[in-house]
């Protein structure tokens, strides 16, 4: 018997409220599938599945509040037959055999509940007609205020930022890197392209922050249990304002072995759903290094706070003409200020220094991107 619990979606998370579920016993479910749906204090997320199973019983019901790490549903593992079954010790407190009253059978069908997901009250823990409309009250909950999200949101931000600051003795580093090669490849690239597949500055710097983390692998994973382990992946987070206020940053996966044209096309992706609330659990579970832009907002410069148990930040201001002496001539180029936050415990101001150099150095060869 296989039990699957509540994932942790980023260390601000503490609970989470099931929305729906997407399937029901004796659904087959392999890796990657969404098997329900999960309101978190920032978005509504479609959970996935990591097992390959048989969907046995599901012990959480629409409406329900559940902590992090809580049993939601257990599954029969493959070749696994329901007879033969033994469940776990979350599980030895269920009856083995539903008692439902007729007319509650009769009035889940009519409202479309699934049984399984219902808490009976009544005699020797029976299913009642109360029951069932009870459950289905509970699946349809109504949307909580703006201003209810807002509050949760900053609550969680707030928490997550100050075990940041508690936990993570942080340093801090920035470079100035020119863009006037990157610039003049990236018009001659969009010339070449539709405009549906034209691609944008930022395309280029998560690009380079991939590669470099390739190559400076003490950026790029996290520090849990009192140890660092790094990620042979590279799954930058991308830092994403909501329109309702708030923030959030899911993962764009494997980014260091994405062709510009895709990556571009997935950040676009990530963006629309983010700001749309249809998000992947392993989006928000995963992400190795975190990168915020605020270049678009005017801002010159950011040094943000990292993200853990993530061990780094990298973030870019906007691009503006400086002066710059190129050839022994001084020029007014456009340039950009790359800033690193870093983790003390993992990492020193030598190696975090080199980490910006080889970004720098990339966006200097956009061709290699």
């Amino acid at each position: 018997m296989i039990e699957f619990k509540l994932p942790s979606l980023g260390a601000d998370m503490e609970q989470g409220k099931l929305l729906e579920w997407k399937v029901k016993p004796g659904d087959p479910v392999k890796k990657g599938d969404v098997v329900a749906v999960v309101d978190t204090s920032k978005a509504a997320i479609d959970v996935e599945i990591w097992q390959e199973g048989t969907v046995f019983r599901l012990l959480a019901q629409a409406g329900e509040t559940l902590p992090v790490g809580a049993v939601m549903a257990l599954l029969l593992a493959p070749g696994e037959q329901p007879a033969t079954a033994a469940p776990p010790a979350a599980a030895t407190t269920l009856p083995q055999r539903r008692r439902v009253a007729p007319a509650a059978r009769k009035r889940a069908e009519e409202l479309q509940v699934n049984l399984d997901a219902v808490t009976g009250t009544g005699p020797q823990g029976a299913v009642t007609v109360e029951d069932v409309e009870q459950a289905m009250a509970a699946a349809t909950p109504a949307p909580a205020p703006t201003g209810d999200r807002q509050t949760e949101m900053r609550r969680a931000i707030a928490a997550a930022m100050a075990r940041s600051k508690r936990e993570i003795p942080h340093y801090y580093l920035s470079e100035s890197i020119p863009l006037a090669r990157a610039g003049a490849w990236l018009a001659a690239e969009n010339a070449r392209r539709p405009v549906t597949a034209r691609l944008l500055m930022a395309a280029l710097l998560l690009k380079a922050v991939a590669l470099a983390a390739r190559q400076f692998p003490e950026m790029n994973g996290c520090f849990q249990d009192g140890a660092f382990r790094p990620s042979a992946a590279v799954h930058l987070g991308v830092a994403i304002a909501l329109r309702q206020g708030g923030l959030i940053a899911p993962a764009l996966h494997n980014t260091a072995d994405l062709p510009l044209g895709e990556l571009m096309a997935q950040l676009s992706d990530l963006v629309r759903r983010a700001r749309a609330g249809s998000l992947r659990s392993s989006e928000l579970a995963d992400p190795t290094l975190t990168v915020t832009n605020l270049g678009d907002q005017g801002v010159e410069s950011v040094h943000g706070v990292i993200y853990p148990p993530q061990v780094a930040l990298v973030g870019f201001g906007k691009v503006a003409l400086r002066p710059w002496v190129e050839d022994g001539t001084l020029q007014a180029l456009p340039l950009l200020t790359a800033s690193l936050s870093a983790d003390h415990r993992v990492s020193d101001g030598h190696r975090g220094a080199l980490f910006l150099a080889r970004i720098r150095d990339l966006l200097q060869q956009p061709e290699t991107l």
